[in-house]
């Protein structure tokens, strides 16, 4: 036990390192520290592996073991924001780190070794100018004015109203003074415009009349009366008095508020008790407590015994951290050996128990969150730009976001309705919500967000909170990105604050400037308490007990079929609507689902297209590879008789090499036999109608009748003294029966032309159907 009476194992005293925070576990050792075979002594005497000695990343608090007289070269340290290069936007700090530019000279040192806040101009402002906390100046007119000019908002930072004229105590004279409410109506003009002695006024009780109008409670003045509410109830006009909805005000209660008339009840969730001494909600079970990583190890402490331990020791830089409460296990990942590790809490403090479950392709994975009914794990990677996820057992792995990401960081998980939520703290800072399973993404932060490295739900609440490392803030929304809120805003209580985690009324934050991990009350930001310091390096934080993850069914199992009937992954869908699938299947990088959506198949091969050869005789195309989800029968390589479909082509005229075999060539697959379909059925459609539309063509010129006629009145008016005849018959044996006439002459009827139109009598020109459809009359039809 430590002087200031906390609790610490003994495997960290005399280990070189203030634990305890007030050096007691240090004091009492006798002899100086020695190192085992294994470790190399630091010029600090702390003791570190050998192989960590010289591998660019130090691990002794005074860099010795990365020395150039050890290692050579300039012994520069490794960094985690250590780039290269850095782009355009963003500034190089003195370390090798890369910040954003707009942050050089902002008064706010972003740089490990402050280097952007070093060679600044130093700003003055004019007399008639306000400097804001950043150094910036705005006119002297706009402090106070209730508009926040200043970056930092410091222009409105300590402003008192001063000429605030209210309460029963004072009195607004119509000029604008204020003066005492005991000089009014005594007989002396105190206001300059005396209308603080009103004849007519003085000595009224307007309370006697009606109550003065007033619905509750008249109050009477010197001049004039005040309407008043009892409690629970507040003036909606100056006379009227309505119910107050205490249950607006967010800090109303832990949980559940209750409005009632005049008053309100707080409750607490299923799981929850209320406090009869606080009010607040506490979680019934065990005692619930926190893991933390400390770049080498990850810690525990215990929240009601105040119990510090640690839970995995001798890791090289762990950042990222979650875990499985119903199985016991903690997963985390290490950014330097770009692994995820997996262990049961109870024996994860043994190397031989930790479990690498992703060893390959992950470049800076800084994120990392467990889906716990689902059995998926899903992480950030700062390094290639992407949100990826995996089984539990880490054997099956998809990206699932890779599209404009800047900096990836923090993620967390909503199992229950299928979203994930992430930070991404980039050029374009923002907080953001996917399904689980990549869709419906939206922007849910974008505003008055600079550096948002930790985020974490409040499940019981259903908020989303975050810390931002640059504006100095832990703030919070709800899942849909509304009422938002800011819980604490201060450069001095959050130095550098990088992750966090809410449980009941509390909320637990890592502090790297400080080196500490702290407390407070989420409601009001206020009882701020150090549970660790003297840290090295604090990243990642996360609260252990049942109720930070609640049991749900496993959406991916409920029926008989295991996985959902998935091939690959079986990832939770958002549940957006009540008719929202409850999940969907996804399939490794480079497959797409089949056409039952289940089973995952590869596409082909797309090669780069080569010219033409005149002696090309046949061509086919390797067959896409497909594996169905359920109920596949699979062979050894051969095809059914329905996708078995060889493809021809015709040799050029003259080649000297002979057309392949039919049996020489590859079958197509099914997917581009089913493909030829349509084009097939097109074509047959075409030629079927237009062998239907010839045959109704031929049948309707057999059967057309035509009729030649003389115009009398055409003739007439020509002078042509013929006698007016009708020539009438079949067209195709006019010349038999062009004397056959069974009409009368001048009988009025229409004339059918060749091509099938009906002229009017008397409207046909005066010409004989020729084989052009044009009439003569007079003409028999030859």
């Amino acid at each position: 036990m430590c002087a200031n009476r906390k609790c610490l194992a003994t495997v960290y005293v005399c280990d070189g390192d203030d634990d305890c925070g007030d050096g007691s576990d240090e004091l009492k050792c006798t002899s100086p520290l020695t190192c085992g075979p294994n470790h190399l002594r630091c010029n600090t005497s702390e003791c570190v592996p050998l192989m960590w000695s010289c591998d660019g990343d130090p691990d002794c608090s005074d860099s010795s073991d990365e020395g150039p007289e050890r290692c050579g070269g300039d012994g520069a340290p490794y960094l985690p924001n250590r780039r290269a290069n850095c782009t355009s936007g963003e500034f190089r700090c003195a370390n090798g780190e890369c910040v954003r530019l707009t942050w050089k000279c902002d008064g706010d040192p972003d740089c490990k070794d402050k280097s952007d806040e070093s060679d600044c101009p130093l700003l003055t402002c004019r007399p008639d100018e306000f400097q804001c906390g950043d150094g910036s100046c705005i006119h002297g007119t706009k402090q106070c004015n209730k508009v926040h000019d200043c970056p930092d908002h410091s222009d409105e930072s300590g402003c008192v109203n001063a000429t605030k004229c209210e309460g029963p105590l004072k009195f607004l004279c119509k000029n604008g003074e204020c003066i005492d409410s005991s000089k009014v109506c005594d007989s002396v003009k105190d206001c300059k415009d005396r209308s603080d002695e009103p004849k007519k006024e003085c000595g009224l009780n307007e309370c006697m009349i009606n109550n003065g109008g007033c619905s509750h409670v008249c109050m009477d003045r010197p001049i004039g009366f005040e309407c008043q509410c009892p409690t629970g109830y507040r003036l909606l006009d100056k006379k009227t008095c309505g119910d107050i909805d205490e249950c607006e005000n967010p800090d109303a209660c832990s949980q559940i508020c209750i409005n009632y008339k005049g008053d309100f009840k707080c409750e607490c969730y299923e799981g929850y008790e209320m406090d009869p001494v606080t009010k607040t909600c506490k979680a019934e079970g065990k005692s619930p407590y926190l893991l933390f990583t400390n770049r080498h190890e990850i810690r525990r402490i215990d929240l009601v015994k105040r119990d510090y331990s640690q839970v995995v020791s001798t890791q090289k830089n762990a950042v990222a951290l979650d875990l499985d409460v119903a199985n016991n296990r903690v997963f985390w990942c290490d950014r330097f050996h770009r692994k995820i590790y997996s262990a049961f809490i109870h024996e994860a403090s043994d190397p031989s128990q930790q479990v690498p479950l992703v060893e390959s392709s992950l470049q800076t994975p800084v994120g990392l969150a467990v889906d716990w009914l689902q059995h998926n794990l899903y992480w950030t990677d700062s390094g290639d730009k992407s949100i990826s996820v995996a089984s539990v057992d880490g054997t099956k792995r998809r990206v699932l976001v890779s599209t404009d990401l800047s900096e990836p960081r923090a993620i967390a998980l909503d199992p229950h309705h299928g979203f994930m939520y992430w930070s991404d703290w980039g050029t374009r800072a923002k907080i953001e919500k996917a399904g689980m399973n990549g869709v419906d993404r939206q922007v849910l932060v974008a505003d008055n967000i600079e550096w948002p490295n930790g985020i974490t739900l409040d499940v019981a609440n259903r908020r989303l909170y975050w810390v931002d490392s640059k504006l100095h803030l832990i703030a919070s929304v709800d899942l849909n990105g509304a009422h938002r809120r800011t819980h604490m805003s201060s450069a001095e209580r959050l130095g550098h604050p990088y992750a966090l985690a809410v449980f009941e009324d509390r909320i637990y934050w890592t502090d790297r400037d400080k080196a500490a991990v702290f407390m407070a009350n989420r409601l009001t930001g206020e009882d701020i308490h150090a549970l660790a310091e003297n840290l090295n390096d604090p990243h990642d934080i996360v609260v252990f007990h049942q109720l930070r993850q609640p049991q749900g069914p496993d959406s991916c199992n409920l029926g008989s079929v295991a996985n959902g009937g998935c091939e690959y992954l079986c990832l939770k869908a958002p549940q957006i609507t009540e008719h929202s699938p409850k999940y969907t299947c996804a399939c490794p990088d480079g497959q797409d689902l089949g056409p039952d959506m289940r089973g995952c198949f590869r596409s082909a091969i797309t090669l780069p297209a080569a010219a033409p050869r005149d002696d090309m005789t046949a061509t086919s195309s390797p067959p896409t590879e497909f594996t169905p989800g359920t109920g596949a029968t699979e062979g050894t390589g051969g095809v059914s008789q329905a996708d078995a479909i060889p493809r021809l082509t015709t040799a050029p005229s003259g080649s000297p090499e002979p057309l392949t075999t039919l049996s020489t060539l590859k079958p197509m697959s099914s997917q581009e036999s089913k493909a030829l379909v349509p084009i097939v059925a097109t074509v047959v459609f075409g030629l079927v109608c237009t062998a239907v539309y010839l045959v109704w063509r031929n049948w309707r010129r057999n059967s057309t009748k035509s009729m030649n006629f003389d115009n009398p009145v055409y003739r007439k008016t020509t002078g042509e003294g013929e006698e007016d005849e009708i020539h009438i018959g079949r067209t195709d044996a006019m010349g038999h029966h062009a004397h056959h006439h069974p009409y009368p002459q001048g009988v009025g009827m229409g004339v059918v032309a060749a091509g099938g139109g009906t002229c009017p009598q008397f409207i046909c020109p005066g010409n004989a159907i020729s084989e052009g459809g044009a009439v003569k009359l007079g003409q028999p039809v030859r």
